[in-house]
C-alpha cells in the first residue's frame, strides 16, 4: 500500500472511509476524547456526522441549526465549538448535540470591529478564554472569556503585522501563543493574548487549518493540495500532498484537518463532494 507523509509522520489512506450518503462538502472535523470522529458536514444537507474511529456511522445531529458550516473544535472537556459563516454565530454544543450557548445574534452581523461578521473558528485556550477569528465579514480576531464578553479584539484589513486577508483559522498553544491563518496573505501570524504582533511564517499556500499534536508540532491544511509540518518556532519538518482524485491525494482545497490519539489524521474538503479522508500513521 502506498503511503503518505514525510520523515517521522508517515501515513496509509482508509479507503473509503466514512463513505456515507450524507457526506458532501465537508469544513471541518474534530474528535472528541474517545477518538469518535465529528464531521460537519456542509453539503448537501449541513448537519454534524458522528462516526466511530473505524469509520462506522453513529449518528447525525443539528440539520434544524447549521447553515453553512465552518470550523469546528472540541475542547479537552469534549465540548464542541462551532462557527456558522451565514447566520454568525459561534455555538458549543454537547457531544450528543445538545445546544448549550450561543454566541452571537443569529443571522445578525455584529457592529464593526465586534463579533461576530461571518466567523471561522472558534477555541479555548488552556485558561479557558475563548479565541475567535471574524473572518469573511471581517479582519478581526477576538480573545473573550468563556461566556462570551469581549477582552480584547484586534485587525484590521490589510498586509502588515497585525493586519489580516480572511483570518481563516485560530490556535492557541500552551504558551497562549496565537497562531492565526492568514489566508488570502498567504501566511501565519503569531501574537500574544493580548494581541501584539511577534512574528509571522509565510511561503504557505492558502492556509485553511491548524492542528498541534500531543508532541507540540503543527500540521496545516493548505489550499494548495499540501499538509506543512513545523515547530511551534516556524522550523520545517516536513510537506506532503499532491493533486488529484485518488485515494491519499487532495482535490484541491484541503480546508480541515485533525489529529487523534493515536496520531492519524483526517482531512476535509470543500470544493469536491465526498473528499473526506483518513490517513492511518504507519
Amino acid at each position: 500500500m502506498a503511503t503518505f507523509g514525510t520523515g517521522d509522520y508517515q501515513y496509509e489512506v482508509v479507503e473509503g472511509w466514512g463513505m456515507i450518503p450524507q457526506l458532501g462538502l465537508v469544513s471541518g472535523v474534530a474528535c472528541d476524547s474517545n477518538d469518535r470522529v465529528y464531521v460537519y458536514n456542509r453539503s448537501p444537507q449541513p448537519a454534524m456526522l458522528v462516526f466511530e474511529a473505524d469509520g462506522t456511522f453513529v449518528t447525525e445531529w443539528g440539520k434544524d441549526i447549521f447553515q453553512k458550516p465552518h470550523g469546528i473544535w472540541i475542547s479537552p472537556d469534549d465540548e464542541i465549538y462551532t462557527t456558522d459563516t451565514v447566520d454568525h454565530t459561534v455555538r458549543k454544543f454537547s457531544l450528543d448535540g445538545e445546544l448549550l450557548q450561543t454566541f452571537g445574534t443569529v443571522n445578525q452581523p455584529g457592529a464593526p470591529g465586534g463579533p461576530f461578521n461571518e466567523p471561522t473558528r472558534a477555541v479555548l485556550s488552556a485558561s479557558g478564554e475563548m479565541y475567535v477569528s471574524d473572518g469573511y465579514g471581517q479582519s478581526r480576531v477576538h480573545r473573550m472569556t468563556a461566556d462570551g464578553e469581549v477582552i480584547v479584539s484586534w485587525g484590521a484589513p490589510g498586509t502588515g503585522p497585525g493586519e489580516f486577508n480572511l483570518p481563516h483559522d485560530v490556535t492557541v498553544d500552551h504558551n497562549d501563543r496565537v497562531y492565526i491563518l492568514d489566508r488570502g496573505n498567504l501566511r501565519c501570524q503569531i501574537f500574544n493574548n493580548a494581541g501584539e504582533y511577534l512574528t509571522e511564517w509565510t511561503d504557505l499556500r492558502s492556509p485553511n487549518d491548524l492542528f498541534i499534536d500531543s508532541d507540540n508540532i503543527i500540521h496545516i491544511a493548505e489550499g494548495g493540495q499540501r499538509i506543512s509540518i513545523m515547530t511551534l518556532d516556524g522550523e520545517v519538518i516536513g510537506r506532503w500532498g499532491e493533486k488529484g482524485s485518488n485515494p491519499g491525494q487532495f482535490s484541491d482545497s484541503p480546508h480541515g484537518i485533525w489529529i487523534d490519539s493515536n496520531g492519524n489524521i483526517y482531512v476535509s474538503e470543500v470544493v469536491a463532494d465526498r473528499r473526506f479522508q483518513k490517513f492511518a500513521r504507519v
